[in-house]
Parts: structure tokens; C-alpha cells; sequence
């Protein structure tokens, strides 16, 4: 019989034996350069710009580091503009998100009691892996679970190794609960896109409800390739050597008989992470204690009595425990856009290859709409307006309400065509979800 795990495994030794960005051609190393430059000016002091007190901090200086500009660099297709605006508005971000202060283990803690999100294992790479299990939640303060994901996806990054930045992420739909609103999950994404970019390395979702896969088999052409690589729907995780099962819990295949018990999980996660950085704090300061530090310097500058330090002072436990992991996602730009005259449009699955003029209808009241569907204000991006169908179709009955703030794209319009045509192909099978067919109205204010 499997002996229980309920701690945090310990990452595994670096598979990479050099830096691998040690080496940049001409190009590249010039714009890197520039960017370094103007983080490191000091006629005048460089300040992080409308901040009153917006000099760097030794957090901040600390997190500046020569892969976090390249990052950035790649991130901006090599554009230093680019690059320098998005660093800056991620300083700006994370001095007023508290990430360095207030989004403590202390404040996320009751997000974390039924684990929801456990940090546990790596891939064959060394990714951190964070498991996402929707049925797990547990609260209705938004805000404070948009930190908590923050927190972990910070805790997940200290447990990368040498030479590893990218964080895998294992979704596990099985079991319906309560799932994060269609708000709280675009905030997130945005928050991945735009303040940790080039993090990503992996996606697996397995046990997708039929609803939800419909609308991912849609949304996916949309995606850019690169990211669309990294996304991959119930896979065979062991024969595609993604990971190794001595890294899994049982759930996903695995030979972990992983428990959650809050008690013991989260104080050993909070306290591997501490040392970790500690350390590598140690040696960043003893390297110079500034912006453009390696981090393969200060993670391999003092490996081994890092190691035996943690060992000395670690408590005898059973050696199957837990890791920590990361997340990815597809994201797109969050875009403001003024509120438009008044216009009613309906896509029925009668219609999807049909092109017909807009018609202006009855003013539709939630109430008229059925009492459980919840309406959503969305951005206008394709991406972002369909997002809402994740949660809104596994709503019944028809019709779904989606409020947008200007009249839906010709992309949008077309993807729900394909979504709703998919549904009703087999209407038989789409009857043990819904009574009547479905339709989708978009009230644009």
C-alpha cells in the first residue's frame, strides 16, 4: 500500500548543467544592455516614474535580474521601448498589488484551507507544477483570491531551480463545485499576461465537462500557436514524458497518494520558500546587490550548503511529499472602450451560416432572462467577450445574456455560430443539459 503524502516535495536537482542565456548574439546583447542602462542610471538616480519615494528597493532591484529583463525583452519581440514600459508598469503594479507586503502568506491563508491550489511536483524539465482543483472553492471574496493565486504562482516560482522559469499547471475539472466567476478569472489571466510573461511552460486539463470542451475546441484557433503548443486536453502525461509518476499524484495517474491536511501542507510550503529566497538573498547581496544579477549565479553560486542547511533543519518526514508548480494560460490585452448607442443582436443555431442585418428588440430584463443566469460586462476583444461561455452555457435555460459595451465583432458573432452549431449537432446529447436549444442575446450598452 502507498504511504499518504501531505508535504511539499523538495525540488529536484537542475537538469541544465549551463545558463543557458549566458550567451546573447551582438543584437541582442546591445538591447540588453540599453535596458539595463536605464534601470541602473545614476545621473540622475533612476526612479520608477510617479512614484514620490520611486527609488528601486532591494525586493525590487532583487527581482530585476538578468533574466527578468530578457524576459521582458523577448516578451516585447526585442522592441526595448516596449520592454521598458512593461517592466515599469509591473514595478508599479507590484508596489501597489502589496506584492512584497501585503499579499502575505497570513492574508491568502483561508483561501488555501480546502486546496484549491497545491504546489506539488515537477515536470521532467523541473517545472514547479500547481494543480487547479475547481471543485475545491471555498469563497466568494474575489479579491482576495485573485491574491491568492498571485501568492502561489510567487511561491511556485521560488521553487524553481537553476536555470528553470517556466511553471506548468495540471486543471482538474472532475467534480463540479464552485467555480471562480468569469470576472475574477479574466482578472487573472490579465495579471499572468501582463506581469509574468514568458512564465508558461506547460498546461494539462483533463476531465473537461462536455460544455466546456466544446467552447475550448473553438476558442483554441484563436490562440496564438506558441501558447497553443503548451495547451494540451486530457494527455497522456506519462507516455508523452511530460512527467514522471513519482512527481504525480494518483489523481492525475500518479504514485502519490497525496492527502491535502492544511495543517501540515501549508506551514512546511510557507518555510521551504523562506529559506530558498533567503539564501539566494544572501548571495545576491555578497554578488553586488543590484539590478542585472543572473539568477543561475545566485541559485548555483552556493547550492550545496543551501542544500544542507534546509537538510539540518528540516523535521524527519516520510520523503513523498508535495512541490510546488505554476501557472499558464491564454490571455489577451484588456481594452477600454466607451459605451455605445443601444443595440440588441440573437444568434440561434439556425442561423450560423446566415448573415443577417441586426434588429432592434424588447428591452430584456435579467428577469425575463431566467433568474439563474448571471449577466457579464465584458471587454470587447474576441477573446475576452467569449470567455463569458465557459460558465454562462452551463447556465439553463436559454437564453444566456451577455451585456457587452459595444456591438459584438464579426469574430465574436462567428465564434458563437461555431460554439452553438457544435452544441445542437447532436441535439439529443445536448437535451441532458437543457430542456430547449440554445440561443445567445447580446445587449450592447
Amino acid at each position: 500500500m502507498t504511504e499518504k503524502a501531505f508535504l511539499p516535495l523538495p525540488p529536484p536537482r537542475t537538469i541544465y548543467k549551463e545558463n543557458s542565456h549566458a550567451q546573447l548574439s551582438t543584437s541582442e546583447q546591445s538591447m540588453y544592455d540599453e535596458v539595463l542602462a536605464h534601470f541602473t542610471r545614476t545621473e540622475p538616480v533612476y526612479t520608477i516614474p510617479n512614484f514620490e519615494q520611486g527609488e528601486l528597493t532591494d525586493e525590487e532591484q532583487f527581482w530585476l535580474s538578468r533574466e527578468c529583463l530578457l524576459r521582458y525583452l523577448r516578451a516585447s519581440k526585442w522592441k526595448v521601448p516596449t520592454a521598458i514600459e512593461r517592466l515599469e508598469d509591473t514595478l508599479k503594479w507590484r508596489r501597489d498589488y502589496g506584492v512584497y507586503d501585503f499579499v502575505t502568506a497570513k492574508h491568502v491563508e483561508p483561501e488555501a484551507v480546502t486546496g484549491k491550489e497545491v504546489i506539488y511536483g515537477y515536470d521532467v524539465t523541473g517545472r514547479p507544477a500547481i494543480y487547479m482543483l475547481p471543485s475545491r472553492q471555498n469563497t466568494d471574496e474575489a479579491t482576495r483570491q485573485v491574491q491568492f493565486a498571485v501568492w502561489m504562482l510567487e511561491r511556485a516560482l521560488d521553487l524553481a531551480e537553476p536555470g528553470v522559469e517556466t511553471l506548468a499547471l495540471l486543471i482538474n475539472f472532475a467534480d463540479k463545485g464552485k467555480n471562480p466567476s468569469v470576472s475574477t478569472a479574466l482578472t487573472v489571466l490579465n495579471i499572468l499576461q501582463n506581469h509574468y510573461p514568458e512564465r508558461l511552460g506547460l498546461a494539462l486539463i483533463i476531465n473537461v465537462p462536455f460544455l466546456v470542451n466544446a467552447f475550448f475546441k473553438i476558442v483554441m484557433s484563436f490562440v496564438d500557436p506558441l501558447t497553443r503548443q503548451k495547451v494540451k486536453f486530457n494527455p497522456k502525461i506519462f507516455q508523452d514524458g511530460l512527467l514522471k509518476e513519482d512527481m504525480v499524484m494518483k489523481e492525475w495517474g500518479g504514485n502519490k497518494d497525496f492527502e491535502y491536511v492544511h495543517e501540515k501542507y501549508w506551514p512546511e510550503l510557507v518555510e521551504i520558500c523562506e529559506k530558498r529566497v533567503k539564501a539566494w538573498k544572501e548571495i545576491w547581496r555578497k554578488l553586488g546587490a543590484k539590478v542585472g544579477i543572473s539568477e543561475w549565479d545566485y541559485k548555483t553560486a552556493n547550492t550545496h550548503p543551501i542544500e544542507k542547511a534546509q537538510e539540518e533543519e528540516k523535521t524527519e518526514q516520510p520523503s513523498n511529499a508535495i512541490a510546488p508548480a505554476a501557472v499558464g494560460t491564454m490571455t489577451s490585452e484588456d481594452q477600454s472602450v466607451e459605451p455605445q448607442p443601444s443595440d440588441v443582436a440573437t444568434v440561434k443555431p439556425s442561423e450560423a451560416q446566415e448573415e443577417k442585418p441586426e434588429k432592434a428588440l424588447p428591452e430584456i430584463t435579467k428577469e425575463d432572462a431566467g433568474a439563474a443566469h448571471e449577466t457579464q460586462t465584458l471587454p470587447s476583444d474576441v477573446m475576452e467577450e467569449t470567455m463569458p461561455c465557459l460558465s454562462l452555457l452551463e447556465l439553463a435555460p436559454s437564453p444566456v445574456v451577455l451585456i457587452l459595451k459595444r456591438p459584438p465583432t464579426a469574430g465574436l458573432l462567428q465564434m458563437t455560430e461555431l460554439l452553438l452549431g457544435h452544441l445542437v449537432e447532436s441535439e439529443e446529447r445536448f437535451r441532458k443539459y437543457n430542456d430547449t436549444l440554445p440561443y445567445i442575446v447580446f445587449i450592447c450598452l
